[in-house]
Order: structure tokens, then C-alpha cells, then sequence
């Protein structure tokens, strides 16, 4: 696929967090949030710190693995409508990973925006995974199209939302994890109660169960209890499961 180019813009992908390893055997795109409407260039340092934990994370547990982690960075701050670009700066991010690192599988981690450009871009056929975490949705509305869930068919999907998040409605992921879950049986969502849209409360927690996600999905490392239940109970229960505190403090001692 050629890349989604504009004149003087072009998206990229960011240097390996962390050494870059000798062999790659996997790989993990983190894709920033950003805004609805915006024709503006992201900041690089901000998107870069936005996933800064998670990708630093992810760069210490995948190692020896052979895991190369990066933020693709875009060409523009908003989503502009049926434009997508943060989508298409996804999927042309998986065709610079293929061509980098050959047939390896891919995850797509993102924040806010990035996770419903993550959950649109998961269709190529290198994805095997998909972390949304917070993602943004559009409103239900019966006269346009609803949000696409058959590109997920066949991977293996983590939505993380916090119930008290006042920029992107948990309402609405649920919905979408439900239809999603119809057509996909690998998808699970972790609501993280009193915890708001940077679930900075429970960061930690937050981060080591994408963690543990990532390494199950791309390497197939067994994974948590949780995450286990979670895929395996019928809905609602697989699609509301409470992360609990605590969660993951044997992963954060890597």
C-alpha cells in the first residue's frame, strides 16, 4: 500500500523504544490520541509522552523476545471526519513495520483517538492484536454507518476504559466491544472504575495489563487469570470486567 501522502506531510514511525533488538519477532505501533477537527501537526514530543510508560514497558517485557516498539507520529491532530487520518497513518504505519521487520505479527496500542484509529487499522493482515485504551467513538446514530467491527475478525482485542471519563464516553466502547465481541469471540473490555480519561489512578495497573496482552497476543505467553476470564465469559460479563487494584505487580518488577 502506497502511503497516505500530502504535500510536505508524511506520517512516520518514531525510533525503537529502548535498544533496538538485534532480531525482530514482533511488533507494537502506540498511537497517540489527538482531537475530533484539527489540520495542524502533532507535537512529536508530546505524542511521545503521552505513551511514554506503556511503550517503555512493553520495551523491557519484549527484549528478549525480540519486540520493537514505536509511536507513529501523524500527519495531522485530528481525525477530520471521513478523512480518518489518524486511521490511515495507522495502516500505512503496519506496511513500514512489514517492510522493516518482514512477516512479523503486529499489535496496535493507542490512546483516546489512536485507539479507535487502532480498532479501524486492525483489519491489515499483519495486525494480530488490538489495545484500545479510553478509545474515542462517534455517537450512536441510526442514520450514518456504525463504527466497522468485521476488520477484527481474528485478532485478539483489549478495550480498557475508565467509568468516570468525562472526553470519551465508556458507554460507547461497551457498545462497540458488544458488537465487536458478536463477530469476534477474541475481544474483551476492562472497565476501571472511579478512574477518569488519562486513568491516572491506576496507571500501573493500566499498563501492566496491556502488557500482559501484548505478550500473550504476539508471543504467546500465557495470559493473566483476568485477561483469561475476560475472553472466555459471554457478555456482558467478558465486556465489563473491573481491573482490579493492584493488578500486575509481579510484571512491574521486570
Amino acid at each position: 500500500m502506497a502511503q497516505q501522502a500530502t504535500p510536505g506531510r508524511t506520517a512516520r514511525l518514531g525510533r525503537t523504544v529502548g535498544p533496538r533488538p538485534a532480531a525482530v519477532s514482533g511488533a507494537v505501533l502506540l498511537l497517540p490520541g489527538g482531537q475530533e477537527v484539527s489540520a495542524r501537526r502533532p507535537s512529536a514530543l508530546r505524542a511521545a509522552a503521552s505513551l511514554g510508560t506503556l511503550g517503555r514497558r512493553l520495551a523491557r517485557a519484549g527484549r528478549a523476545e525480540g519486540l520493537a516498539t514505536h509511536v507513529v507520529h501523524y500527519r495531522y491532530r485530528g481525525w477530520n471526519g471521513s478523512q480518518a487520518h489518524p486511521a490511515q497513518d495507522a495502516a500505512w504505519a503496519v506496511e513500514e513495520a512489514v517492510r522493516r521487520y518482514g512477516d512479523v505479527p503486529v499489535c496496535l496500542a493507542g490512546l483516546g483517538m489512536g485507539g479507535r484509529a487502532a480498532l479501524h487499522a486492525g483489519g491489515h493482515e499483519a495486525v494480530n492484536s488490538v489495545v484500545a485504551i479510553a478509545p474515542w467513538l462517534p455517537e450512536d446514530d441510526v442514520a450514518a454507518s456504525p463504527e466497522p467491527v468485521k476488520q477484527l475478525v481474528g485478532r485478539q482485542v483489549l478495550i480498557v476504559h475508565g467509568t468516570n471519563d468525562q472526553r470519551t464516553d465508556p458507554e460507547l466502547s461497551f457498545r462497540f466491544a458488544a458488537r465487536a465481541k458478536k463477530a469476534n469471540r477474541d475481544v474483551c473490555r476492562f472497565e476501571v472504575h472511579t478512574d477518569g480519561h488519562g486513568l491516572r489512578q491506576y496507571r500501573d495497573e493500566v499498563t501492566s495489563l496491556a502488557v500482559d496482552f501484548v505478550m500473550g497476543a504476539l508471543f504467546g505467553h500465557d495470559f493473566s487469570r483476568p485477561v483469561r476470564d475476560a475472553l472466555a465469559a459471554p457478555p456482558p460479563l467478558g465486556l465489563r470486567m473491573p481491573l482490579a487494584a493492584g493488578f500486575g505487580r509481579s510484571l512491574r518488577r521486570r
